[in-house]
């Protein structure tokens, strides 16, 4: 049995529009619709989790329940000033993004929240807004300053390009490429899975191991590296499985699975305990709360429920 894998931030159900990005009238006209529709982002830092959009306020929802959250979306007439990205369009409206640089304020019928903290509930419409939303309020907050001269930048094509305003050179959205992978093996005619925790966290937080790509490497080459340097263990067939924008703040995390095939020197100490689980002892550690695993946001929740064949209960 093999549980889904598609991480929740992957999901989207809005057409990005790119064709539209670089048509000034066909984006004044779009902003004039009174059916179109905005996502207010309160200013926040770049690469934090911080950006933070309102929600419509009902009691907290627990991914266990099956609540869903769901944005409060403006009409334009209603938008605070700010820069302005284009999200997409649904065929029926546009819709955009305001970085706006005042706090939002908390209402009888909305409250702020950040994507970190709602994204596992909120459907797959907006999850794709909020998640494209952050990922250009992040790129456009650090990419003020032509990073070849020094010059100021300008917002160009709705949000998804800067222009060097002394030389006119064109910036893109970044990403940093990244790669997660779960590491099995199988042993006394048993499947395990391997899980780390991090020294930084508390003791009972486990996960799957992850890194930046080099430059010139291949992802798989990526996958053997860290697997090697964080847990000491040699991994052959990396296959990859699928990926998510992680915009915190401009990463793609690329979801792997690899076999392991023997040990090696570690050389790094990113991680502070490494154990092997087969499915009997991950459920009974994850359902003693022994182990808390990565919330389902993550890609790393995707990859081991994956392995394990169904949901597991928990999460940090």
């Amino acid at each position: 049995m093999e549980s889904e894998a598609t991480p929740l931030l992957a999901r989207s159900t809005v057409n990005p529009a790119g064709h539209r990005r670089g048509d000034d009238d066909w984006l004044a006209a779009a902003w004039a619709d009174p059916n179109t529709r905005v996502l207010v982002l309160e200013g926040g830092e770049p690469g934090s989790y911080g950006w933070k959009a309102l929600m419509a306020k009902q009691s907290r929802a627990l991914v266990t329940t099956g609540q869903t959250r769901e944005l409060v979306l403006l009409d334009p007439h209603h938008a605070p000033a700010g820069e302005r990205y284009l999200l997409g369009s649904d065929g029926e409206r546009a819709y955009f993004a305001v970085r706006s640089h005042q706090d939002l304020e908390p209402n009888p019928v909305a409250e702020p929240a950040s994507l970190r903290e709602v994204g596992a509930v909120l459907n797959d419409h907006d999850t794709g807004l909020f998640t494209r939303a952050v990922a250009l309020a992040n790129w456009n907050a650090s990419h003020g300053f032509c990073p070849r001269c020094g010059a100021r930048t300008r917002i160009e094509k709705a949000g998804h390009v800067r222009v060097c305003e002394e030389e006119g050179t064109e910036q893109f959205p970044r990403m940093d490429p990244a790669v997660i992978m779960l590491v099995h093996r199988e042993r006394d005619g048993q499947e395990e899975c391997l899980l780390g925790n991090n020294p930084n966290w508390d003791a009972h937080r486990f996960s799957v191991l992850a890194g930046f790509v080099d430059a010139g490497e291949s992802l798989e080459q990526a996958v053997i590296r860290e697997v090697a340097e964080e847990a000491g263990v040699v991994v052959e067939d990396p296959r990859y499985l699928s990926s998510q924008p992680w915009p915190f703040p401009r990463s793609l995390m690329m979801g792997y699975t690899a076999r392991a095939v023997g040990e090696t020197e570690r050389t790094d100490d990113e991680i502070a305990e490494t154990r092997w689980f087969t499915r009997a002892e991950l459920a009974e550690a994850v359902h003693s709360e022994e182990v808390v695993l990565p919330g389902r946001l993550s890609i790393a929740r995707t990859l081991i429920e994956h392995w394990y064949g169904a949901e597991l209960p928990g999460g940090w």
